[in-house]
């Protein structure tokens, strides 16, 4: 019978827990075993008493050499950033000649005072701590691959081992970044000592080893026999990586030696920090709860509430632009002329300005395109009255017209588009591009007055690119009005939108998204958009149903609609 071929667990990734309790109260049991034939037959006939037990076949107690402790096995319990020396480091440490910096010095004094009091507790299973300058300067292999764990391995790369050697050089310890993987996302359990503990203010990855000497008895403390158990990282943040993940209750991991030998070991990491209590975990629950209510009034404490309301029933509409560039126009020179136009029952203030003009800019060639930046800001701010607006008639916003312009080295201008832009009816960032387009007179004078004296046919007025102002008919006709596209203005807008009515649908948790629905008197137009939208979502599904049919099944169906229409 080969009782050396056992089951190993194999899933040797990474898992990442999360906890709000500090890092200082993580307690890591960890086990190994040198795999020998006394100890595979001792395995497997515990493992056939229990299994009998459970059939109720015998009853005797379940062997056990967990007690047992010698060369071939140890079992500690590691707490955070808790130093254990090796064999190595107990030798080292000892003459006062290797210390060369203060946590060497601190090394020095905590070795002499285990060798005097005999109190160690640790011989094969040791641990490098976040500050040890031997964390940087783990071997490759170890650091950045599972190969500990498997009986094949894998070569580095060449930027990994130029990497390596640049931290084998500086000997400092530096900060390790860390991807989270979503593989295994679980949670943590937070102990009772929480509420004892400090805020960590730095992010910073901190890394822990806990290693073995895997060496045969009575040649403990060679560098060469040193073996990467597990690895801990953590950012402060309440994230806690370890590596490899904890057993609970599986099979444990194989480590296979270097050399000739390659002894084989079992290596067993299980958690074993504290559960809370029931009435602890209420007890931290209210104090969270309590803490964020605080640093909740602290922040409106900060911001304060003396914030202007508008009166009930008035939209306030604020918009940050920026004229960003023009590009695709005949001449050089571009400037924009441009000015706001309110709608019934839009007001701004007295001293607001409702138009502009950019500087003259000359264009830059961009691929293929003549490309004017401008980078021209304006600001401007409104008032909508909601309440003298009819339940029957449609919001109409605040229309932004525009002109280009080219200006020659004679000081003449030529018009060179016209457009229009609609003031945005969501709040929030916009990037907008208007394409314009001017009047053409037919005929080749015009051409030649254009090109040599300036001038061109220009709009009275500037509305007509839109709907005119002064139309009050139900049909708007441009029968015979000729005109040539020309090119197109991007514009930045930042709009912002506050009225009471947000307010008290925040407080009643509604969520509406159009500003027409927050105001009220509205709610008509709202409910034709939303079936507007849900019929032309209808129709562009069965449009892509029809298309995705076989050509042959829709011919067949057109023909039996032709058929019984006949």
């Amino acid at each position: 019978m080969n009782f050396m071929a056992d089951s190993w667990n194999t899933d040797t990734g990474e898992a990442v827990y999360r906890s709000r309790d500090a890092v200082k109260n993580l307690r890591i049991r960890v086990r190994i075993e040198k795999v020998t034939s006394t100890a595979a037959l001792s395995q497997h006939l515990q493992q056939q008493v229990l299994s009998q037990q459970d059939r109720g076949d015998i009853e005797m107690e379940t062997l056990t050499s967990r007690g047992q402790t010698g060369d071939n096995e140890e079992e500690l319990v590691v707490g955070w950033q808790e130093k254990l020396f090796s064999q190595y480091e107990m030798e080292l440490f000892q003459s006062d000649a290797a210390c060369q910096t203060p946590l060497d010095r601190q090394y020095h004094t905590e070795v002499k005072a285990l060798n005097k009091s005999k109190r160690r507790r640790n011989h094969r299973i040791f641990t490098y701590t976040d500050h040890d300058r031997y964390t940087s300067c783990l071997p490759l292999h170890q650091l950045h691959s599972t190969d500990l764990l498997t009986t094949t391995k894998s070569s580095p790369t060449f930027l990994a081992e130029r990497m390596a050697s640049v931290r084998h050089r500086r000997q400092d310890r530096r900060t390790m970044d860390c991807s989270i993987p979503k593989s295994k996302i679980v949670n943590w359990e937070p102990t009772e000592e929480f509420v004892k503990s400090s805020h960590v203010v730095n992010n910073a990855m901190q890394t822990m080893h806990i290693m073995g000497d895997l060496a045969p008895p009575g040649r403990l403390g060679q560098k060469d026999n040193e073996y990467l158990l597990v690895t801990i990282k953590t950012d402060g943040s309440g994230t806690v990586i370890v590596k490899p993940d904890f057993n609970k209750g599986k099979e444990p991991y194989r480590i296979v030696t270097a050399g000739e030998k390659r002894e084989v070991w079992r290596l067993t990491v299980e958690n074993v920090c504290t559960a809370m209590q029931p009435e602890e975990q209420e007890r931290e629950q209210n104090m969270y709860r309590d803490l964020y209510v605080r640093h909740k009034e602290y922040l409106n404490s900060l911001v304060g509430q003396d914030f202007e309301m508008p009166p009930l029933g008035i939209l306030r509409y604020l918009m940050n632009g920026e004229i960003v560039s023009a590009k695709g126009f005949e001449y050089d020179n571009l400037y924009i002329h441009f000015f706001m136009e309110l709608p019934n029952n839009w007001s701004s203030l007295p001293f607001q300005s409702l138009s502009g003009v950019t500087q003259t800019c000359r264009a830059k060639t961009l691929g293929k395109e003549n490309v004017a930046f401008f980078s021209y800001p304006f600001s401007f701010e409104a008032f909508y009255m909601s309440e003298k607006e009819s339940e029957e008639s449609i919001l109409q916003w605040p229309v932004i017209y525009f002109k280009v312009l080219s200006l020659d080295s004679w000081q003449r201008y030529r018009t060179e588009g016209y457009g229009y832009l609609l003031f945005p009816a969501m709040p929030g960032k916009h990037t907008i591009t208007c394409h314009t387009w001017r009047p053409l007179q037919m005929g080749t004078g015009s051409a030649l007055r254009r090109f040599f004296i300036g001038g061109s046919p220009e709009l009275e007025d500037h509305s007509y690119v839109r709907i005119p102002g002064t139309f009050k008919g139900e049909r708007l006709s441009r029968f015979g009005f000729c005109t040539e596209t020309t090119g197109s203005v991007t514009f930045n807008l930042h709009c912002l939108q506050q009225a009471r009515a947000f307010v008290d649908a925040t407080m009643l948790k509604k969520r509406r998204q159009k500003a027409f629905e927050q105001l009220g008197g509205f709610s008509q137009q709202g409910a034709v958009c939303t079936i507007l939208e849900a019929f032309q979502r209808a129709r562009r599904k069965m449009h892509e149903a029809r298309e995705s049919l076989p050509r042959d099944l829709v011919n067949t169906n057109s023909q039996l609609h032709i058929e019984s229409s006949a």
